[in-house]
């Protein structure tokens, strides 16, 4: 149970990385650019996807969808949070500076972009056969296939 929310902790904590390091960039290196802070917002929802496919991915193929789906839904919403509230303290801003749309927005684009991004992991494991649940079916035929029929004599 402690390797679980240490795993839990630590995707967390490097989503939160990725949002801090974006927002550094964006403060630091393009202050006033509004075209590059777009752009390395888009780049940080990419990275943060990208992150979730691939633990979607590899989480996948050795637990039932509930284990995992729960440990990333832990992990984002931890993630989530300190991105929405921390986030913007550590760069000198208040989490709700920009109004409450520019807040939500900002939630909202977080969830669609852990979304895809666990979405495309998944449905690539599965599209492969290479999820738990079809292992799982796969040794049950190799099984059944394995048995010698009995036979009934009358």
């Amino acid at each position: 149970m402690k390797e679980r929310w240490r795993a839990i902790g630590v995707l967390a904590a490097a989503l939160f990385l990725v949002n801090v390091a974006a927002r550094l960039v964006n403060r630091f290196v393009f202050p006033d650019d509004d075209t590059a802070t777009d752009r390395i917002t888009l780049l940080m929802f990419v990275v943060i996807g990208l992150i979730l496919a691939v633990l979607a991915f590899r989480w996948g193929r050795d637990r039932p969808v509930g284990w995992w789906a729960a440990d990333l839904t832990a992990a984002v919403a931890v993630a989530l949070a300190l991105t929405v509230f921390v986030g913007p303290l550590l760069v000198g801003e208040s989490p709700f500076a920009n109004g409450a749309g520019f807040f939500f927005a900002q939630i909202w684009l977080y969830l669609a972009a852990t979304a895809a991004g666990v979405l495309v992991g998944f449905l690539t494991l599965t599209a492969l056969g290479r999820d738990h649940r079809s292992q799982q079916l796969k040794r049950y035929a190799e099984l059944k296939a394995a048995k010698p029929r009995k036979v009934v004599r009358r």
